[in-house]
Parts: C-alpha cells; structure tokens; sequence
C-alpha cells in the first residue's frame, strides 16, 4: 500500500504534463492487448497448413481444407484460402491477383494501430523533455536578486522534471519493445501466407502440366 502511495505521489510531483503522459501510456497499453490478442486469435497458423502440398486433388487437399475451415472466420489463412476455392476453370493468375488483394488487406488490417504506438514512441520522451523544461523553468523563477529564496519550491520544480522524463521514457520504451514485437510478428505472417499461397499455386500448376501432357 505504501508503494502505491508512493507512487501516485510521485505521479503528482509531475504535475499537468503527467496528464497528456497518462493518456499515451494508456493508449499504448490499450493497442498492445488488443493487437496481442488479435495476433493470437486470427494469425497463428497451424504446422499443417505450411506443409508442401504432394496431392493430386485440384484445388486444396482435405486435410488442408479441413485445418482451414477449423480457423476462425476472420483468420488470415481462412481469408487466404479464398483465393484457392473457385472452380478449376478459374486461371492461374485471376488466382494469383487474387491472392495478393487479400494479402494487401490483411496486412492494412494487422497492423491496424501500429502507426499509432510508433507516433507514442516519439512524442512520449518528447512530453517528458516539455516537463523537464517547465519543472526547470519553475526552479529558476525561485531564484532572487539576493540568491536562494525557497529551496523546497526549487526541490519540487526538479523533481517535476525527474518525473517527467522518468515516465515519458517509461511509457515510450514499453511502445518501443511492442511496436518491433508486432513489427515482426507482422512480417513473419506475411512470409507465412506467402509460403500457404506458394504451396497452393505450386500443386495447381503441377496439376495442369500433368493434365496438359
């Protein structure tokens, strides 16, 4: 109890500029579990799905098609599966174009946010740098013509902008560390639908030459 204590006192300390500060870190926390749990919930893909395809089915195997179907409806791969799914007189490439509108579309909505908790990154240590400066400005206004008049207000005005740049630093490190994690959690995604679109382009090519020769 005494460390929250402690802490809101310190928060304080920070004075206004703790309040702009609190939003951006809530913001940060707010994106963070909602992309986490995004990431989760529709971009983990099952080890089946990546698997090369040996089947001479036209379209995808069952085994495929039934890992898919187990996928959530807004699932990167089930939405990826789409593009495999028309009849077998649908050509190669209308597939292919296919394919990469969806792929567009799932990248703009994973990283929904993201631009977001980058601009947190910058303008966090920016804020705390703007309440270092007042806390500061507020020490020297306390110094007179005589010298020192009130040491407890000049104390105050520099732990105001110890503060400030504590937690400007602290809320933009956490952005920092999320922003690279989804960052490449996006990419690798990315590479995994790629690999799913591979597969699936590679075995109906491989069926019309064997059909063609």
């Amino acid at each position: 109890m005494d460390e929250w204590t402690g802490l809101v006192a310190a928060l304080r300390t920070g004075g206004w500029i703790m309040y702009p500060l609190s939003l951006l870190g809530v913001l940060a926390l707010t994106i963070i579990f909602e992309r986490a749990y995004v990431f989760a919930r529709f971009a983990r893909a099952p080890a089946a799905l990546l698997e090369p395809d040996t089947s001479d089915t036209p379209d995808m195997p069952a085994q495929t098609a039934d890992g898919v179907e187990r996928l959530a409806t807004q699932h990167a791969f089930r939405r990826m599966a789409a593009a495999w799914r028309p009849d077998a007189t649908t050509p190669l490439w209308l597939r292919e174009a296919s394919a990469q509108a969806i792929a567009a579309r799932i990248e703009r909505d994973m990283s929904r946010g993201l631009w977001l908790l980058e601009t947190i990154v910058t303008a966090a240590p920016l804020l705390g740098l703007l309440g270092t400066i007042v806390g500061m400005m507020q020490s020297f206004k306390l110094f007179g013509g005589d010298g020192l008049v009130d040491p407890a207000g000049v104390t105050g005005g520099v732990a105001q902008a110890l503060v400030a740049t504590a937690v400007g630093l602290i809320v933009a490190v956490f952005a920092l560390f999320a922003f690279n994690y989804f960052s490449r959690r996006l990419e690798r995604l990315m590479d995994e639908l790629e690999l799913f679109a591979n597969a699936r382009l590679n075995a109906l090519r491989a069926r019309d030459e064997t059909s063609g020769a």
